[in-house]
């Protein structure tokens, strides 16, 4: 029997096709071994064509025809998709670019997070399918909306969001004297009498203020929270089944944790060669090596960042399942990738992997996407690999996650503050976590990825904590070895240079008294081999230099088991200062080849393999998409 703590999925849209077909795509999706599927999330305009005009029926019989296969529905909230309608009621509702344009109906995600009128709109649907089936047996999980922030969708410059924003400035500054004190606005005579008076930071002639931009991302994310909560109460007292929602990868416009909060699960949507090809920074020859497979640390990365965010909880509600339609360049996956996938997501805890989506769309924005299925209902490439996992789930041995050897601190807030002044073209800080966390993976290290405000960090011999905005109090305590920077507390949290100077490490005399970001021609030499790219800070103090440059400047600089990363370093040496530091830990760091992964679960070692060519591992032989298991 199908371990449901591990089950596979599909994403399906019962209103893109003819009735009489239900019944057969059902039959099939049960004899692939399916258990979980998605539907509803876009089909608003199906459900109430006019305003007050509700066609239940369909759904009805959708839901009756799944469940009478034994699949197990998760119903989504219509939310992303506001009928055209919507827009007549509602005609300020939509979302404003950062260059004052509005965004017009035609696709999806049309609508402002700040707009009250169409909060109460998604309200109003989310209750009234929650009256119709949060007592049914046959929906098992909620979906809210979908995919918050797709698109560039969290920031809106609305007149809504503008008079939300005045408002949430009130309430966290009490007086304008103390918004303007904070944001240092006696500069370039920026100083405002009222609240009143501010307006979003877009459309000033030059750079905004670096403060009043990061108070306008932290309200923006604030108001992502609270719509989300919107519907999480309005929808707790009607069901007793796990609210989700379908996180996106590599998105940071809005803080997760603070979302997640409210939610019972995280989940999700997880594309490898999209994200490779259109999100990633990786060089020709990397994205070459791994054209049909996806990076090996991407989706582990995300996978480790929603069990944080999902409290222990997480699926993928979209898996790729072949070539997308969105990225620069589409390429098919390799034979064996969605296996591989699969299996990583559970070696990391999901407790359901969906595909998107059964059958490929024949109409509309979506057409090229591969599914499970072709347009013409005959079987992707795709279909045999699911079928393949769902008979290999049910023959595994039920497990959990390993226990982390290391930590990886990651933070919304400092994403925002370097993308808003990032100094350098190609300083990112979604790319500094994940260098920090390929490092940690080619070690072979577990590892769990947490907020800055985690409380316990006890149980970790290695902390990495790049990029952080600022320095957490937990991480003034923690006794593993603790390797914080670049840029960590080099602001304070109003986005100002602190005095006396970051990164202000307890215990650590380590000042920063210059800055340099340095263009992709340009390298810093280590001592020893390796060098120094994008970023590199001039650093002053007593601690110990343990890595210096070519002409000595430190690059390292230690205290006990406290240490400051001054730089960015290359690749090569990112994993070899990761893998000294380790072993100062007492920790045991492998060198895996490039292409080659491993996870623990309770009981046994998995070892992926995402490379174009055959791997070896401890003399085992692993072909590329290759899945290895072992007991521990």
């Amino acid at each position: 029997m199908t371990d449901l703590k591990r089950a596979l999925g599909v994403c399906y849209y019962p209103e893109h096709w003819p009735e009489e077909r239900w019944a057969e795509d059902a039959r099939m999706m049960r004899e692939t071994g399916l258990v979980w599927v998605r539907i509803g999330e876009f089909a608003w305009s199906r459900l109430e064509p006019i305003p007050g005009d509700f066609h239940w029926d369909w759904l009805d019989r959708a839901i009756g025809v799944l469940a009478g296969e034994g699949l197990k529905v998760v119903l989504g909230t219509p939310t992303a998709t506001p009928p055209r309608w919507m827009l007549d009621r509602h005609p300020d509702m939509l979302a404003v670019d950062a260059e004052g344009r509005k965004r017009g109906f035609g696709s999806r995600r049309h609508y402002c997070f700040s707009h009250d009128g169409y909060r109460e709109e998604s309200v109003r649907i989310a209750r009234l399918m929650g009256e119709r089936y949060g007592r049914d047996d046959r929906v098992t999980a909620w979906q809210i909306d979908n995919e918050y922030g797709c698109h560039d969708t969290v920031v809106s410059y609305s007149e809504a969001a503008r008079d939300a924003f005045r408002i949430w400035l009130a309430e966290r500054y009490g007086t304008i004297e103390a918004l303007n004190t904070a944001w240092g606005n006696v500069f370039w005579s920026m100083e405002y009498a009222s609240f009143d008076d501010i307006d979003p930071p877009n459309l000033t002639v030059t750079e905004a203020n670096p403060s009043h931009r990061l108070a306008f991302a932290r309200f923006s994310s604030d108001q992502v929270v609270r719509y989300n909560r919107a519907q999480v109460e309005v929808l707790r007292p009607l069901t007793d089944t796990p609210l989700i929602h379908n996180y996106m990868g590599r998105e940071v416009a809005f803080d997760h944790w603070a979302v997640g909060a409210d939610l019972d699960i995280a989940s999700w949507d997880s594309y490898p060669i999209g994200f490779l090809s259109d999100r990633l920074d990786r060089t020709e020859a990397q994205r070459q090596r791994f054209l049909r497979q996806g990076d090996p640390d991407n989706q582990a990365f995300h996978h480790d960042l929603y069990r944080s965010v999902g409290k222990g909880r997480w699926w993928i509600m979209e898996q790729q399942p072949g070539p997308v339609n969105w990225a620069p360049h589409n390429p098919a996956p390799l034979p064996g990738m969605a296996r591989l996938w699969a299996w990583e997501a559970f070696a990391h805890g999901a407790e359901a992997v969906c595909y998107f989506r059964w059958r490929q769309a024949p109409f509309a924005q979506e057409q090229n996407h591969a599914g499970l299925l072709r347009p013409d209902a005959a079987p992707a490439p795709a279909l045999a690999e699911a079928a393949q996992v769902a008979r290999e789930l049910a023959e595994a041995p039920e497990a959990g996650t390993g226990k982390a050897q290391a930590a990886l601190i990651f933070d919304y807030e400092g994403c925002w503050a370097w993308d808003i002044q990032p100094q350098g073209a190609e300083f990112n800080g979604f790319d500094l976590a994940l260098s920090a966390y390929r490092a940690l993976r080619r070690c072979g290290f577990d590892i769990d990825i947490l907020p800055p405000d985690a409380e316990d960090l006890g149980e970790y011999a290695l902390v990495l904590a790049p990029g952080l905005l600022t320095l957490p109090k937990a991480l003034h305590t923690a006794q593993g070895q603790i390797l914080f920077g670049p840029r960590t507390g080099t602001k304070t949290e109003e986005f100002a240079i602190p005095t006396p100077l970051g990164p202000g490490i307890p215990g650590l005399d380590v000042a920063i008294t210059l800055t340099e970001s340095l263009p992709p021609s340009e390298r810093i030499a280590l001592d020893g081999g390796g060098h120094i790219h994008r970023w590199f800070e001039h650093i002053d103090g007593t601690a110990d230099a343990g890595w210096v440059t070519v002409a000595g400047q430190p690059v390292l600089a230690s205290t006990g088991h406290r240490h400051y990363l001054a730089g960015w370093p290359d690749e090569e040496t990112f994993y070899r200062m990761v893998a000294e530091l380790a072993e100062s830990a007492g920790l045991e760091p492998m060198d895996l080849p490039d292409g080659l992964r491993v996870r623990r679960t309770d009981t046994h070692l998995f070892v992926f393999n995402y490379a174009p060519d055959a791997l070896d591992w401890q003399g085992t032989v692993i072909p590329p998409a290759g899945v290895h298991r072992e007991e521990l």
